[in-house]
């Protein structure tokens, strides 16, 4: 059977991920892995599974027809909890349908295993484990108001944005409330985050009984506005909160009994104060754990002390056990490796292969996730989560580069069918360059092999994270401040340039540039400011106008726009768009919740008015990114006959038989 193109295998296995394992987590005892994965690399309903780490067996534990499409567990791991389809169901021998209200998300059970805790329709519920008693906890008052949804806690929780947490012995609930009636109309159907300079939606905390008495946990909101954080821990409930221009930072104590808060920690930082997944926190001794940025290292700190050493670059804390702390760093930009920390015992690190690994570390086993997901219990070998993804349907030719005097992490991708001493080859600039992620790392991912498929069409395909991405310490993320694409854009110049240098087959006569999202944005620049090294653009889902942006995003970067309305004006295209002398190809879809096409319509519109020809392609029911739904076929076709046509690749270097665009 012949290996499918790319853009259809991308579509056909949700960008590689179905079969995979994914969302593994250890049980207390760290005896179990509970995972989801497909039963094939083609199959959109993903399975419960557990593995017993001392026998390696694994047993199916949920498969509904939808798919499972997420999970919680209680402290043991005794009572498993899913939804499927909108519906809650209790995993076991024999999977049970609990009589709740639909859609169910974000199910929580208490510690202790005996009720379950979940949202609908902006109401907290509660149900007992044997499916009794299901009742609200705490129910909105209006369209606008919604409980146990905290929109900025996904900033420092590891796992993503909650709402509701539960006190350790599982009687009480810590809460969080959104009035979203302060943001513009226009945001508060998708519960989009207010755009920079206006007022952010309300976000409350309170203390909550099964009954359903609540009390409100007060703090100075004009102070600290943002709750990024919140918890309960042995010591008692927490919150994190954070002031508007983001360059302090407090862990506040809350007592259970009358939920007053008092300040266990003040954090303040310049230009901004960088937040940390997992931190601040309190370990098992109450001492605060938190980070600080020290001559270009952000260190671990452990009541004030650095306990980790100059060079290893803080990403996450993942978990805090006790007074031993699991977290994510770097000493090699382009890898993430797991490490511990205990008192009296320091820093250790736990992974060794290259890699970007996540994971966890419970009773003496450690799970590490990444491109593959391993079992390392103390006194063992590595035990392997079974993998039934799909092998990529091309492999990648790269090479992975230092370039300039930064040292700039690049990746060249050549065609597999180019031979040294053949001919030029036009370069395709392919980069992110935004602080949300990084593109030159030791994992592969689906980004990577659409690279290397735009080079099977006939590019070198040269992608490179320059200053103001992840992984490279403060002093590199804090050089885009009040310009997040003049760096950014010299860097990837400089990559350009250092790469052709020593590789002679790159043309520097035809050279392209692509981007999404904040790439797509600095796509745009690429062509507007620096024409004279950049001949084409495709920008999918750029940011045209940076007021129309996320406050908290935006605002880190260039501050708020009544006191720095320059800097908008300067990272925003449409003030530039009219120098268009290049060939652009804009995308962007018509169901993006986090950059609305307006922004593509926008700009498109200040072209035509300046006379500046361009192509706009506006893509039906896509969200931000495209690329793994029905329309990726289009979507990638669409970019590589543009950049072809405009940089006269010949037919002849059009890629291997069954990778060319259909």
């Amino acid at each position: 059977m012949p290996i499918a193109p790319l853009p259809e295998q991308l579509v056909r296995t949700a960008r590689l991920t179905r079969g995979a394992p994914r969302g593994a987590t250890l049980t207390r005892d760290g005896g179990t892995v509970l995972f989801l994965r497909g039963r094939a690399g083609d199959d959109p309903a993903a399975c419960l599974w557990a593995l017993d780490v001392d026998s390696g067996t694994e047993r199916l534990l949920a498969a509904p027809r939808e798919g499972v499409d997420s999970y919680a567990t209680d402290r043991a791991g005794r009572l498993i909890v899913f939804t499927t389809a909108g519906a809650l169901w209790t995993a076991g021998p024999e999977p049970r349908l609990l009589p709740t209200p639909r859609p169910v998300s974000d199910p929580r059970p208490d510690p202790a295993g005996r009720h379950i805790a979940y949202v609908h329709e902006g109401a907290l519920r509660l149900i007992g484990a044997d499916g009794t008693a299901d009742r609200a906890v705490a129910a909105p008052d209006g369209p606008d108001e919604e409980f146990a949804w905290a929109p900025h806690t996904h900033t420092t929780a590891p796992d993503g944005p909650h709402g509701h947490w539960w006190s350790p012995d599982g009687t009480r609930l810590l809460l969080a409330r959104t009035d979203w009636t302060p943001v513009r109309p226009a945001a508060r159907p998708g519960r989009r985050p207010a755009p920079a300079g206006t007022p952010n939606a309300e976000v409350t905390l309170w203390l909550a009984d099964l009954d359903g008495s609540r009390v409100p946990v007060p703090w100075d909101r004009s102070a600290h506005e943002y709750l990024v954080g919140a918890g309960w821990d042995p010591h008692g409930p927490y919150a994190v909160v954070q002031s508007r221009d983001q360059r302090e930072l407090r862990l506040l104590g809350i007592e259970p009994g009358d939920g007053a808060a008092r300040v266990l920690h003040t954090q303040r930082g310049e230009p901004w104060l960088h937040l940390v997944p997992g931190l601040p926190a309190r370990s098992g001794s109450g001492t605060p754990l938190t980070h600080r940025d020290l001559r270009g290292t952000r260190h671990l700190l452990d009541d004030g002390v650095p306990v980790t050493p100059p060079g290893l670059q803080l990403r996450a804390v993942l978990a805090v056990e006790g007074d031993e702390v699991l977290f994510t760093a770097s000493e090699e930009p382009t890898e993430t490796q797991l490490w511990t920390y205990r008192p009296g015992s320091g820093s250790r690190r736990l992974t060794e292969r290259p890699g970007v690994h996540r994971g966890a570390r419970r009773g003496g086993t450690l799970l590490s996730t990444g491109e593959a997901t391993t079992v390392r219990r103390e006194g063992r070998p590595a035990l392997a989560v079974a993998s039934y993804a799909e092998r990529p349907s091309l492999d990648v030719r790269a090479t992975v580069l230092r370039l300039g005097p930064r040292e700039l992490r690049a990746r060249l991708h050549l065609p597999s069918w180019h031979r040294p001493g053949g001919d030029l080859l036009p370069v395709l600039v392919d980069p992110y360059g935004g602080a949300g992620a990084q593109r030159v790392t030791a994992a592969t991912d689906w980004r990577t092999l659409v690279s290397q498929w735009f080079a099977e069409h006939g590019f070198a395909v040269l992608v490179t994270d320059g200053r103001g991405t992840p992984g490279r310490g403060p002093d590199w993320e804090h050089a885009v401040h009040g310009d997040p694409f003049g760096p950014v854009l010299d860097d990837q110049v400089t990559a350009l340039r250092e790469a052709a240098r020593h590789h002679p087959a790159l043309d520097l006569g035809r050279v392209a540039v692509r981007g999404w999202s904040f790439g797509g944005t600095l796509a745009l620049f690429a062509v507007l400011r620096r024409p004279d090294v950049f001949h084409a653009a495709v920008a999918g889902a750029a940011v045209t106008d940076q007021r129309l942006h996320e406050a908290h995003r935006q605002e880190r970067v260039l501050g708020h726009p009544d006191e720095h309305l320059g800097r908008y004006a300067a990272a925003s295209p449409l003030h530039e768009a009219h120098r268009l002398t290049r060939p652009l190809l804009l995308l962007h879809g018509l169901a993006d919740p986090e950059v609305p096409p307006v922004h593509a319509l926008r700009l498109s519109a200040v072209l035509r008015a300046a006379g500046r020809p361009h192509e706009l392609v506006l893509l039906p029911g896509a969200g931000h990114q495209p690329v793994g739904t029905a329309l990726t076929v289009d979507v990638l076709n669409r970019q590589v006959r543009f950049l072809q046509r405009k940089l006269a690749v010949t037919a002849a270097a059009s890629g291997p038989r069954g990778q060319g665009a259909s």
